[in-house]
Protein backbone atom coordinates (compact mmCIF):
# COMPACT_ATOMS: atom_id res chain seq x y z
CA UNK A 1 0.00 0.00 0.00
CA UNK A 2 1.29 3.40 -0.93
CA UNK A 3 1.97 5.96 1.75
CA UNK A 4 -0.74 8.43 2.63
CA UNK A 5 -1.05 11.07 -0.06
CA UNK A 6 -2.88 14.33 -0.54
CA UNK A 7 -5.52 14.08 -3.21
CA UNK A 8 -7.76 16.35 -5.18
CA UNK A 9 -11.10 16.66 -3.43
CA UNK A 10 -13.72 14.10 -4.49
CA UNK A 11 -17.09 15.22 -5.80
CA UNK A 12 -19.42 17.08 -3.42
CA UNK A 13 -16.59 18.33 -1.20
CA UNK A 14 -15.97 21.71 0.30
CA UNK A 15 -15.52 24.72 -1.97
CA UNK A 16 -14.91 27.23 0.79
CA UNK A 17 -12.61 30.14 0.13
CA UNK A 18 -10.59 29.53 3.27
CA UNK A 19 -6.95 28.80 2.59
CA UNK A 20 -7.08 25.47 4.39
CA UNK A 21 -10.61 23.96 4.42
CA UNK A 22 -11.21 20.94 6.68
CA UNK A 23 -9.75 17.70 5.37
CA UNK A 24 -10.09 14.02 6.17
CA UNK A 25 -8.64 10.61 5.39
CA UNK A 26 -10.36 8.33 2.88
CA UNK A 27 -9.71 5.43 0.57
CA UNK A 28 -10.07 6.75 -2.98
CA UNK A 29 -9.89 5.49 -6.55
CA UNK A 30 -9.63 7.15 -9.95
CA UNK A 31 -9.78 4.01 -12.12
CA UNK A 32 -11.50 0.66 -12.37
CA UNK A 33 -9.54 -2.42 -11.38
CA UNK A 34 -8.54 -4.65 -8.51
CA UNK A 35 -7.75 -3.57 -4.93
CA UNK A 36 -4.48 -2.10 -6.18
CA UNK A 37 -6.39 0.92 -7.62
CA UNK A 38 -7.43 1.98 -4.11
CA UNK A 39 -5.22 4.32 -2.10
CA UNK A 40 -5.34 5.90 1.32
CA UNK A 41 -5.34 9.67 0.86
CA UNK A 42 -6.13 13.01 2.44
CA UNK A 43 -9.04 14.81 0.77
CA UNK A 44 -11.39 17.69 1.47
CA UNK A 45 -14.12 16.98 3.97
CA UNK A 46 -17.60 16.92 2.38
CA UNK A 47 -20.19 19.59 3.11
CA UNK A 48 -23.85 18.54 3.53
CA UNK A 49 -26.55 19.83 1.19
CA UNK A 50 -29.73 21.24 2.71
CA UNK A 51 -31.35 17.81 3.04
CA UNK A 52 -28.24 15.92 4.14
CA UNK A 53 -26.53 14.83 7.33
CA UNK A 54 -22.74 14.94 7.75
CA UNK A 55 -21.67 11.83 9.62
CA UNK A 56 -18.38 11.27 11.38
CA UNK A 57 -17.93 7.60 10.54
CA UNK A 58 -17.04 5.21 13.35
CA UNK A 59 -17.50 1.94 11.44
CA UNK A 60 -18.34 0.78 7.94
CA UNK A 61 -18.76 -2.63 6.35
CA UNK A 62 -17.74 -4.17 3.06
CA UNK A 63 -20.19 -5.80 0.65
CA UNK A 64 -20.15 -7.41 -2.78
CA UNK A 65 -21.35 -4.13 -4.26
CA UNK A 66 -18.09 -2.46 -3.23
CA UNK A 67 -15.90 -4.75 -5.29
CA UNK A 68 -18.30 -4.64 -8.24
CA UNK A 69 -18.08 -0.84 -8.20
CA UNK A 70 -14.31 -1.01 -7.73
CA UNK A 71 -13.89 -3.20 -10.81
CA UNK A 72 -16.69 -1.64 -12.84
CA UNK A 73 -17.86 -5.18 -13.48
CA UNK A 74 -20.25 -6.38 -14.69
CA UNK A 75 -20.42 -3.59 -17.23
CA UNK A 76 -24.02 -2.96 -16.18
CA UNK A 77 -22.61 -1.36 -13.02
CA UNK A 78 -21.09 1.41 -15.12
CA UNK A 79 -24.35 2.00 -16.96
CA UNK A 80 -26.37 2.21 -13.74
CA UNK A 81 -24.01 4.34 -11.69
CA UNK A 82 -22.32 6.35 -14.42
CA UNK A 83 -18.62 6.39 -15.09
CA UNK A 84 -18.24 4.68 -18.45
CA UNK A 85 -14.43 5.05 -18.53
CA UNK A 86 -13.65 5.80 -14.90
CA UNK A 87 -15.54 5.70 -11.59
CA UNK A 88 -18.06 8.47 -11.06
CA UNK A 89 -17.76 8.02 -7.29
CA UNK A 90 -14.16 8.24 -6.02
CA UNK A 91 -14.90 6.83 -2.55
CA UNK A 92 -16.63 3.47 -2.12
CA UNK A 93 -18.54 2.24 0.91
CA UNK A 94 -22.31 1.93 1.36
CA UNK A 95 -22.93 0.92 4.99
CA UNK A 96 -21.84 3.20 7.83
CA UNK A 97 -22.52 3.96 11.46
CA UNK A 98 -21.29 7.02 13.30
CA UNK A 99 -22.19 10.32 14.93
CA UNK A 100 -23.85 13.31 13.33
CA UNK A 101 -21.31 16.11 12.88
CA UNK A 102 -23.66 18.68 11.30
CA UNK A 103 -26.93 18.85 9.39
CA UNK A 104 -28.26 20.66 6.35
CA UNK A 105 -30.67 23.57 6.59
CA UNK A 106 -33.87 21.55 6.06
CA UNK A 107 -32.95 18.51 8.17
CA UNK A 108 -35.22 18.24 11.21
CA UNK A 109 -34.84 14.63 12.36
CA UNK A 110 -31.23 14.73 13.53
CA UNK A 111 -28.83 16.99 15.36
CA UNK A 112 -25.09 16.98 16.04
CA UNK A 113 -24.03 14.20 18.38
CA UNK A 114 -26.80 11.77 17.43
CA UNK A 115 -25.66 8.19 16.87
CA UNK A 116 -26.89 7.01 13.47
CA UNK A 117 -26.63 4.32 10.82
CA UNK A 118 -26.97 4.94 7.11
CA UNK A 119 -27.35 3.30 3.72
CA UNK A 120 -25.44 5.47 1.23
CA UNK A 121 -26.75 3.77 -1.92
CA UNK A 122 -28.67 6.88 -2.93
CA UNK A 123 -26.19 9.39 -1.52
CA UNK A 124 -23.18 8.84 -3.77
CA UNK A 125 -21.49 6.22 -1.56
CA UNK A 126 -18.37 7.47 0.30
CA UNK A 127 -18.41 5.30 3.41
CA UNK A 128 -14.70 4.43 3.41
CA UNK A 129 -13.79 7.81 4.86
CA UNK A 130 -13.71 9.64 8.15
CA UNK A 131 -16.73 11.76 7.16
CA UNK A 132 -19.57 11.23 4.71
CA UNK A 133 -22.75 13.03 3.71
CA UNK A 134 -26.00 11.06 3.60
CA UNK A 135 -29.50 11.97 2.54
CA UNK A 136 -31.77 12.21 5.58
CA UNK A 137 -34.03 9.62 3.94
CA UNK A 138 -31.28 6.98 4.23
CA UNK A 139 -30.39 7.62 7.89
CA UNK A 140 -31.94 6.18 11.05
CA UNK A 141 -31.03 6.38 14.72
CA UNK A 142 -28.70 3.74 16.11
CA UNK A 143 -29.96 2.13 19.32
CA UNK A 144 -27.63 2.96 22.19
CA UNK A 145 -27.22 -0.72 23.09
CA UNK A 146 -26.11 -1.68 19.56
CA UNK A 147 -22.41 -1.24 18.80
CA UNK A 148 -21.28 0.86 15.85
CA UNK A 149 -19.73 -2.24 14.27
CA UNK A 150 -22.95 -4.24 14.55
CA UNK A 151 -25.00 -1.36 13.17
CA UNK A 152 -22.63 -0.81 10.23
CA UNK A 153 -22.88 -4.47 9.25
CA UNK A 154 -26.63 -4.30 8.64
CA UNK A 155 -27.89 -1.60 6.22
CA UNK A 156 -27.65 -3.55 2.96
CA UNK A 157 -27.15 -7.18 4.02
CA UNK A 158 -29.79 -7.40 6.74
CA UNK A 159 -32.30 -5.24 4.89
CA UNK A 160 -31.78 -7.34 1.75
CA UNK A 161 -32.43 -10.51 3.76
CA UNK A 162 -35.56 -8.99 5.30
CA UNK A 163 -37.00 -7.77 2.00
CA UNK A 164 -36.13 -10.96 0.14
CA UNK A 165 -37.78 -13.20 2.74
CA UNK A 166 -40.78 -11.08 3.71
CA UNK A 167 -41.63 -9.31 0.45
CA UNK A 168 -40.17 -11.19 -2.53
CA UNK A 169 -40.45 -14.60 -0.86
CA UNK A 170 -43.74 -13.96 0.97
CA UNK A 171 -42.49 -16.10 3.83
CA UNK A 172 -45.11 -17.37 6.27
CA UNK A 173 -44.62 -18.84 9.74
CA UNK A 174 -44.24 -22.62 9.70
CA UNK A 175 -42.76 -22.81 6.22
CA UNK A 176 -39.46 -24.53 5.40
CA UNK A 177 -36.80 -22.22 3.96
CA UNK A 178 -33.57 -23.17 2.23
CA UNK A 179 -30.84 -20.50 2.40
CA UNK A 180 -28.14 -21.24 -0.16
CA UNK A 181 -24.94 -19.39 0.76
CA UNK A 182 -25.99 -19.25 4.41
CA UNK A 183 -22.54 -18.34 5.74
CA UNK A 184 -22.20 -15.03 3.89
CA UNK A 185 -23.23 -11.50 4.83
CA UNK A 186 -26.81 -11.75 3.56
CA UNK A 187 -27.01 -15.47 4.35
CA UNK A 188 -26.24 -15.23 8.07
CA UNK A 189 -28.83 -12.48 8.46
CA UNK A 190 -31.35 -14.46 6.35
CA UNK A 191 -31.05 -17.51 8.60
CA UNK A 192 -31.77 -15.42 11.68
CA UNK A 193 -34.57 -13.34 10.17
CA UNK A 194 -36.28 -16.43 8.77
CA UNK A 195 -36.20 -17.98 12.24
CA UNK A 196 -37.58 -14.75 13.69
CA UNK A 197 -40.45 -14.93 11.19
CA UNK A 198 -41.27 -18.45 12.34
CA UNK A 199 -39.72 -20.59 9.61
CA UNK A 200 -37.84 -23.88 9.71
CA UNK A 201 -34.45 -23.14 8.17
CA UNK A 202 -31.93 -25.22 6.28
CA UNK A 203 -28.61 -23.53 5.52
CA UNK A 204 -26.19 -24.56 2.78
CA UNK A 205 -22.47 -23.77 3.05
CA UNK A 206 -19.01 -25.32 2.86
CA UNK A 207 -17.55 -27.73 5.40
CA UNK A 208 -15.47 -25.10 7.18
CA UNK A 209 -18.49 -22.85 7.75
CA UNK A 210 -21.04 -25.36 9.04
CA UNK A 211 -20.64 -24.29 12.66
CA UNK A 212 -21.12 -20.63 11.74
CA UNK A 213 -24.47 -21.44 10.13
CA UNK A 214 -25.52 -23.62 13.06
CA UNK A 215 -24.62 -20.83 15.47
CA UNK A 216 -26.76 -18.42 13.44
CA UNK A 217 -29.74 -20.63 14.29
CA UNK A 218 -30.26 -22.92 11.30
CA UNK A 219 -32.33 -26.01 12.12
CA UNK A 220 -30.46 -28.05 9.53
CA UNK A 221 -27.15 -27.53 7.72
CA UNK A 222 -26.03 -29.00 4.42
CA UNK A 223 -22.41 -29.25 3.33
CA UNK A 224 -22.51 -28.61 -0.40
CA UNK A 225 -19.22 -30.49 -0.86
CA UNK A 226 -20.97 -33.64 0.38
CA UNK A 227 -24.58 -33.22 -0.76
CA UNK A 228 -26.41 -31.57 -3.65
CA UNK A 229 -29.64 -30.10 -2.28
CA UNK A 230 -31.17 -29.95 -5.76
CA UNK A 231 -31.14 -33.76 -6.02
CA UNK A 232 -32.00 -34.61 -2.40
CA UNK A 233 -35.52 -35.57 -1.36
CA UNK A 234 -36.31 -32.57 0.86
CA UNK A 235 -38.72 -30.01 -0.55
CA UNK A 236 -38.96 -26.36 0.44
CA UNK A 237 -41.59 -23.65 0.49
CA UNK A 238 -39.00 -20.95 -0.17
CA UNK A 239 -35.46 -21.03 -1.52
CA UNK A 240 -33.36 -17.93 -0.90
CA UNK A 241 -30.29 -18.16 -3.12
CA UNK A 242 -27.39 -15.87 -2.26
CA UNK A 243 -24.76 -17.96 -4.08
CA UNK A 244 -26.17 -18.86 -7.49
CA UNK A 245 -24.37 -22.20 -7.45
CA UNK A 246 -27.02 -24.02 -9.51
CA UNK A 247 -29.22 -23.02 -12.46
CA UNK A 248 -32.75 -22.00 -11.50
CA UNK A 249 -34.25 -25.03 -13.21
CA UNK A 250 -32.32 -27.32 -10.86
CA UNK A 251 -34.16 -25.89 -7.86
CA UNK A 252 -37.55 -26.50 -9.44
CA UNK A 253 -37.58 -30.16 -8.43
CA UNK A 254 -37.05 -29.38 -4.72
CA UNK A 255 -39.70 -26.65 -4.49
CA UNK A 256 -43.12 -27.56 -3.23
CA UNK A 257 -45.98 -27.02 -5.72
CA UNK A 258 -46.62 -23.47 -4.47
CA UNK A 259 -42.95 -22.82 -3.64
CA UNK A 260 -40.99 -19.65 -4.34
CA UNK A 261 -37.39 -19.18 -5.47
CA UNK A 262 -35.70 -15.81 -4.88
CA UNK A 263 -32.19 -15.07 -6.13
CA UNK A 264 -30.39 -12.44 -4.05
CA UNK A 265 -26.79 -12.82 -5.23
CA UNK A 266 -24.31 -14.91 -7.15
CA UNK A 267 -22.67 -14.81 -10.58
CA UNK A 268 -23.97 -12.08 -12.86
CA UNK A 269 -24.97 -14.55 -15.56
CA UNK A 270 -27.15 -16.45 -13.10
CA UNK A 271 -28.72 -13.27 -11.74
CA UNK A 272 -29.59 -12.05 -15.24
CA UNK A 273 -31.04 -15.49 -15.93
CA UNK A 274 -33.27 -15.13 -12.88
CA UNK A 275 -34.45 -11.69 -14.01
CA UNK A 276 -35.17 -12.83 -17.59
CA UNK A 277 -36.16 -16.49 -17.27
CA UNK A 278 -37.80 -16.24 -13.87
CA UNK A 279 -41.09 -14.84 -15.22
CA UNK A 280 -41.14 -17.51 -17.96
CA UNK A 281 -40.62 -20.35 -15.49
CA UNK A 282 -43.22 -18.84 -13.20
CA UNK A 283 -45.76 -18.74 -16.03
CA UNK A 284 -45.51 -22.49 -16.70
CA UNK A 285 -46.69 -23.71 -13.30
CA UNK A 286 -47.59 -22.82 -9.73
CA UNK A 287 -44.01 -22.25 -8.57
CA UNK A 288 -42.53 -18.76 -8.83
CA UNK A 289 -38.97 -17.70 -9.67
CA UNK A 290 -37.59 -14.20 -9.42
CA UNK A 291 -34.48 -12.13 -9.03
CA UNK A 292 -34.34 -9.69 -6.13
CA UNK A 293 -33.08 -6.11 -6.07
CA UNK A 294 -32.62 -4.28 -2.78
CA UNK A 295 -34.79 -1.21 -2.22
CA UNK A 296 -33.45 1.53 0.05
CA UNK A 297 -36.12 1.79 2.73
CA UNK A 298 -35.75 3.81 5.89
CA UNK A 299 -38.53 1.90 7.70
CA UNK A 300 -36.90 -1.44 6.92
CA UNK A 301 -33.55 -0.18 8.18
CA UNK A 302 -35.27 0.94 11.39
CA UNK A 303 -36.85 -2.51 11.68
CA UNK A 304 -33.44 -4.13 11.39
CA UNK A 305 -32.07 -1.84 14.09
CA UNK A 306 -34.94 -2.91 16.36
CA UNK A 307 -34.11 -6.58 15.73
CA UNK A 308 -30.48 -5.88 16.62
CA UNK A 309 -31.56 -4.05 19.76
CA UNK A 310 -33.80 -6.91 20.89
CA UNK A 311 -31.15 -9.53 20.12
CA UNK A 312 -33.37 -11.35 17.62
CA UNK A 313 -30.54 -10.99 15.13
CA UNK A 314 -26.84 -10.80 15.96
CA UNK A 315 -24.35 -9.92 13.20
CA UNK A 316 -21.71 -12.49 12.40
CA UNK A 317 -18.55 -10.42 12.06
CA UNK A 318 -15.64 -12.29 10.54
CA UNK A 319 -12.82 -9.75 10.53
CA UNK A 320 -12.12 -6.11 11.28
CA UNK A 321 -9.77 -3.91 9.26
CA UNK A 322 -8.52 -0.36 9.76
CA UNK A 323 -9.53 2.24 7.20
CA UNK A 324 -6.20 2.22 5.38
CA UNK A 325 -6.58 -1.56 4.91
CA UNK A 326 -9.82 -1.35 2.90
CA UNK A 327 -8.08 -2.84 -0.20
CA UNK A 328 -7.10 -5.89 1.86
CA UNK A 329 -10.63 -6.17 3.26
CA UNK A 330 -12.18 -6.11 -0.21
CA UNK A 331 -9.66 -8.67 -1.47
CA UNK A 332 -10.56 -10.95 1.45
CA UNK A 333 -14.29 -10.66 0.79
CA UNK A 334 -13.93 -11.07 -2.96
CA UNK A 335 -12.00 -14.32 -2.44
CA UNK A 336 -15.05 -15.83 -0.75
CA UNK A 337 -13.32 -16.56 2.55
CA UNK A 338 -15.48 -14.39 4.80
CA UNK A 339 -18.05 -15.81 7.19
CA UNK A 340 -20.69 -13.16 7.75
CA UNK A 341 -19.58 -9.54 7.54
CA UNK A 342 -16.24 -7.74 7.17
CA UNK A 343 -16.11 -4.50 9.15
CA UNK A 344 -13.95 -1.40 8.71
CA UNK A 345 -12.89 0.45 11.86
CA UNK A 346 -12.82 4.07 10.74
CA UNK A 347 -12.68 6.26 13.81
CA UNK A 348 -9.31 4.80 14.88
CA UNK A 349 -7.78 5.42 11.43
CA UNK A 350 -5.92 8.60 12.29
Amino acid sequence: MAETARSEAPSRTATATAEDPPRMHAVVTAAYGGPEVLRFAEVARPVPDDDEVLIRVVAASVGAGDWHLMRGSPFLVRLIYGGYRRPKFPILGVDVAGRVESVGRTVTGFRPGDEVVADLSESGFGGFAEYVCASETGVVSKPSTVSFEAAASAPTSAVAALQALRDAGELRAGEHVLVNGASGGVGTFAVQIAKHLGAEVTGVCSTAKLETVRSAGADHVVDYTEEDVTTAGTRYDLILDTAGSHPMRAYRRVLRPDGRYVMVGGPTSRFLQAMVLGPLLSATGTRTFRGFTLQVDRDDLATVMSLLESGDIVPVIDRRFRLRRVPEAIRYLEAGRAEGKVVIEVERAS
